[in-house]
């Protein structure tokens, strides 16, 4: 693949991802005649449209595992959070991406319990029944922090597409985990901003003010949210999946996210998509034991290290010293 294939690729992602709507024609030709029109109240507008997450029903099967859960509210402000809770002990966070849901991820949970976790995901602002209405990255991150900071150190996380942006946004924050998963993630914000707006029919002017405005809102630039700029001062281990036919998020962000991070894993999988591959037998397998493999490495690490004191005979003279 070229760079230029891979360009055009990125350019017509949203397109080629979703059936387009018998509508959208005319959706495109209004928001051109907005872009000439009133370039202003077109970037306003599209704004809006980015920051809203769509919020398709919940399926049937989601709405069993809920019920199987342990619910908390979690409040931030005006904004409520549904938080739910499966098992005992170490804390694995799963965390979904743009338009997603916490039980979008269900398929981990069983796995994750029968080695000895406890599992809790969440529906970010403006995604869940409880909220709606414009959400930013930050404001997922916000949730994401306060929700783990509930539960005290993570054992882990797992994340999907936005929701791995999320996470290394959060993770370079601060936050806490032995290790980390990324299924199909985002690595950047700049280009689904500009596909989205293309897709729409937007000027590139209108685009561009969009992304001013956004950036005004949140008081940080898109870049603060590049994976790949994060990643080199993140030390969590890592495991990148992604699906070389995911019509999403194409496979590459997951490689560039992978090669900045240091010591990072990278597991392509075939014929699986964006969504398909959360409830891969294989993927959800894979994912599991590179938790399990890092949460068991961290805490045999103090043992290893007391081992080579005790048989270092300088040891205590170097301490007097």
């Amino acid at each position: 693949m070229t760079d230029a294939d891979y360009l055009a690729m990125e350019k017509s992602t949203i397109v080629r991802s979703k059936e387009a709507p018998v509508l959208l024609p005319l959706v495109r030709a209004g928001s051109r005649a907005l872009s000439a029109l009133a370039p202003t109240l077109a970037a306003r507008l599209a704004e809006r449209l980015f920051l809203t997450p769509p919020r398709p029903r919940r399926p049937a099967a989601e709405i069993r595992l809920l019920d199987t859960a342990r619910a908390r509210p979690l409040y931030m402000g005006a904004r409520r959070t549904e938080v739910w809770l499966w098992g005992s002990g170490p804390s694995v966070l799963l965390v979904h991406g743009w338009g997603g849901r916490g039980a979008q991820l269900g398929s981990f949970v069983e796995p994750l319990v029968a080695r000895g976790f406890s599992v809790v995901t969440f529906d970010a602002p403006g995604h869940g029944p409880f909220d709606s209405g414009v959400v930013t990255i930050p404001e997922m991150v916000a949730a994401m922090r306060a929700v783990a900071t509930a539960r005290g150190p993570l054992a882990g996380l797992i994340a999907h597409s936005v929701g791995a942006t999320v996470a290394a946004r959060a993770l370079y924050e601060g936050l806490d985990a032995s290790a980390a998963v990324f299924v199909g993630p985002t690595a950047d914000l700049a280009g689904p901003a500009t596909q989205f707006t293309a897709t729409l029919g937007f000027s590139r002017a209108v685009g561009a003010a969009m992304r001013r405005r956004i950036e005004a809102r949140v008081g940080r630039p898109f870049s603060a949210f590049d994976v790949a700029a994060l990643a080199p001062s993140l030390s969590a281990p890592l495991l990148v999946i992604h699906d070389r036919g995911d019509a999403e998020v194409p496979w590459q962000h997951g490689r560039v996210i992978a090669h900045a991070w240091r010591g990072a894993a990278l597991l392509m999988t075939d014929g699986l998509g964006h969504r398909r591959i959360l409830r891969d037998p294989d993927v959800v397998a894979a994912a599991v034991a590179f938790l399990a493999a890092r949460t068991e490495e961290r805490r045999l690490a103090p043992l290893a290290v007391g081992d080579a004191e005790a048989a270092d005979p300088l040891a205590e003279l170097r301490e007097v010293i």
